[in-house]
């Protein structure tokens, strides 16, 4: 049995029901009854919306709360960014502290090796220099009871030059 559905304007084409309708000898064969839709144009332009007080309440409080939810987010992101710009400047800060150890213990070595008596007698021998002699060498005595007073310069045998003239 052979079904045709009769659409609005009036034509006699079969209507799409989302049904699977066999064809069989090039015809289609229903399979149950028959469905007609009808479009029906509906004019909402005269309407006048009428403002919802308490949705509108409700949408003012849930931006506020996701605002100070995305806030308290923002400042977490923030606290966690510095922390760790914080421990890259922490590790840089030991490098440069590792690196001017090493670099203070090599100048103590060379230091070190530039106060050799040896070394020091030996320059003073290529550039002609003696060994003092006795009584040429006077010691300071630094072991006195005024150590961090100073020590007061003093002259002994003096002598007066006349100027020429």
């Amino acid at each position: 049995m052979a079904a045709q559905a009769i659409a609005f304007n009036g034509s006699s084409a079969p209507a799409i029901t989302g049904q699977y309708v066999p064809i069989m000898n090039g015809r289609r064969m229903a399979l149950g009854v028959p469905e007609v839709y009808i479009a029906k144009e509906i004019d909402n332009s005269r309407l006048v919306k009428v403002t919802d007080q308490k949705r509108r309440r409700e949408i003012y409080l849930f931006t506020a709360v996701m605002s100070v939810v995305c806030s308290l987010m923002m400042l977490y992101v923030w606290q966690h960014f510095s922390s760790i710009q914080y421990g890259y400047r922490i590790e840089d800060q030991k490098a440069s502290l590792d690196r001017l150890q090493e670099e203070n213990r090599a100048l103590k070595l060379e230091e070190a090796s530039l106060r050799d008596p040896e070394r020091i007698d030996v320059l003073a021998r290529r550039m002609g220099f003696a060994m003092p002699q006795v009584g040429q060498v006077q010691r300071l005595d630094t072991t006195s009871g005024d150590a961090g007073k100073g020590i007061l310069a003093r002259a002994s045998d003096f002598a007066v030059v006349a100027e020429a003239q």
